[in-house]
């Protein structure tokens, strides 16, 4: 019972982590398509290449650690949208961190041929499979007030409500982006526990 409990929670996390993970990388190309298709890098009087060129200072502080101070060439930073990136750059490092150590604790069981200890039973996979499936009416038929429960169960504050005047960078960061960065993240979580299903 603790085996299968343990391997269930390993699991959990490491699809949590990997679609999130997975959603990081994809939005860069997601984000050019975006910013091409909507024309956003009007709205904004700059070339495409330039908003990808700030888009990837903001997804550098993000995404490391050590840096602690979010400044974009072309993009001001309200205080309050600071605040609310410095927010993000904690839940992102700890799914990365989470990331890391289950992919490391695959490779070690890998490498020591225990990989059996990790493994979850069908019932598991499919009870995981299912569980978003719960919410996903809701997101399609309704992204906007999706994304604003997403982020009053994530964020303690109203600080991601963004002022274009001040925080012109959401101008290009629209939510079709954003629903197909959540895509993204569906599918990978989906796939994960899928591959455990059909897995033999």
């Amino acid at each position: 019972m603790q085996k299968n409990l343990g391997a269930s929670i390993y699991n959990f996390f490491f699809a949590l982590s990997a679609s999130i993970v997975g959603a990081i990388v994809f939005s860069w190309p997601l984000l050019f398509i975006f910013v091409t298709v909507q024309k956003t890098y009007q709205i904004v009087n700059m070339s495409v290449l330039k908003v990808m060129h700030n888009y990837n200072q903001l997804m550098l502080y993000l995404l490391w650690p050590f840096k602690n101070k979010l400044q974009m060439d072309n993009f001001p930073t309200s205080k309050s949208a600071a605040e609310h990136f410095a927010d993000v750059k904690r839940l992102l490092i700890l799914a990365v961190l989470v990331f890391i150590i289950c992919l490391a604790i695959y490779i070690i069981a890998k490498r020591r041929n225990e990989e059996e200890l990790l493994k979850i039973g069908k019932i598991e996979a499919w009870i995981f499979l299912l569980l978003p499936i719960i919410v996903l009416p809701f997101a399609i038929m309704n992204f906007d007030s999706f994304f604003i429960f997403f982020h009053h169960l994530f964020f303690a504050s109203s600080n991601w409500l963004f002022d274009p005047n001040t925080d012109p960078i959401i101008n290009v960061l629209t939510e079709e982006f954003f629903a197909s960065c959540f895509g993204v993240f569906g599918i990978i979580y989906e796939l994960y526990f899928i591959s455990k299903i059909v897995h033999k």
